[in-house]
């Protein structure tokens, strides 16, 4: 099979190789997928640019989303799984082989069925964006009737948590970068969506909110946890699951701890396997374009690999960076 491998850490044009490896064969538990589309994440690039599971496995094939067809089952699983249509979710994570290859192997689990009116290319869309949104929103009940700020309301995670939490009966408010995202994000269902680069963002929330908020999805934790004691309410959540610009942020603890505020920190990668179910059996169902909105920024023949990362990396990529490696499965 076509294979795209790196073993040292480094800029993709660098480290990534490109061959034929052996098939692999799933064993007791696991599914093969023969894969349509590799989705790239951030994530992905920043495990290959750091390298940072290299000290666990070597060589590493990257990429934890895509979508394809099982069409082989290890012992232990039900063999009517062939011929399934799944989306893929964390290929990669803790195990040396994603999705940037013509098949994947995988447990079971993590190779969920797509619902007959979703398409594979849909489906590569989901994993790690869908997942984030949907813990980010629900992890601490319902929602329904709820203010909701989702920072970065365009970004990947960002536009998926505006969805769900208008599917779910919320109301969500938004932060964008510019006011073209701004749009974007009302487009997709926010009440309202503001500029972050404009002054007084703080002043200009509680105006659209009608209020404090009952709940953040916060992509910048340690950028905007100064303003978060002003806008959200008592016994609120932040739920946060990056803090890139300021990886080592300090905060006001009285203030946040004299309103019972709950900051919630995760990774879904390290949920537990029953939480990670649960929200692939509660995503699975929504993610026809009838409730959900999927956007591919960039398709990439498959021996494009290198540049899919790089535009990933770059950041030029609005929405999912998809690979197409057999996407005639779309069809059969």
């Amino acid at each position: 099979m076509r294979v795209f491998w790196y073993d040292r850490a480094g800029a993709a044009a660098e480290v990534l190789q490109a061959g034929d490896w052996p098939q692999p064969e799933p064993d007791a538990g696991e599914v093969r997928v023969r894969l349509a589309y590799s989705a790239i994440n951030p994530t992905d690039v920043k495990r290959r640019a750091s390298g940072r599971e290299l000290g666990l496995f070597s060589p590493i094939v990257p990429n934890n989303d895509g979508s394809g067809v099982i069409d082989a089952v290890g012992e232990g699983i039900n063999p009517a799984r062939t011929g399934q249509k799944v989306w893929v979710f964390g290929a990669q994570h803790g195990r040396p082989h994603g999705t940037a290859a013509e098949f994947v192997v995988l447990p079971a689990r993590q190779a969920v069925p797509l619902p007959g009116d979703v398409s594979l290319s849909e489906g590569a869309c989901a994993g790690v964006p869908v997942v984030t949104a949907y813990h980010a929103l629900f992890a601490d009940g319902e929602i329904t009737g709820q203010t909701v700020l989702v920072t970065g309301g365009a970004g990947r995670v960002g536009a998926y948590a505006v969805q769900l939490a208008t599917w779910a009966g919320a109301r969500a408010i938004a932060t964008c970068g510019s006011d073209a995202n701004c749009q974007e994000a009302v487009d997709l269902g926010a009440q309202a969506a503001l500029n972050y680069k404009e002054p007084d963002l703080a002043a200009r929330i509680l105006n659209a909110a009608g209020g404090k908020v009952d709940r953040i999805v916060e992509v910048a934790f340690g950028a905007n946890i100064a303003m978060a004691p002003e806008i959200l309410k008592t016994n609120g959540t932040i739920a946060t699951y990056a803090s890139d610009a300021v990886p080592e942020p300090s905060f006001a603890f009285n203030a946040l701890m004299a309103n019972n505020i709950n900051i919630r920190m995760f990774t879904i990668y390290e949920l537990d396997p029953l939480v990670q179910d649960e929200a692939f059996q509660e995503v699975s169902p929504v993610l026809s374009s009838d409730t959900l909105v999927h956007r591919v920024g960039e398709r990439f023949p498959f021996d494009d690999m290198i540049k899919a990362h790089e535009a990933v990396e770059a950041g030029t990529v609005h929405g999912v960076a998809q690979v197409l490696v057999a996407p005639d499965l779309e069809h059969q």
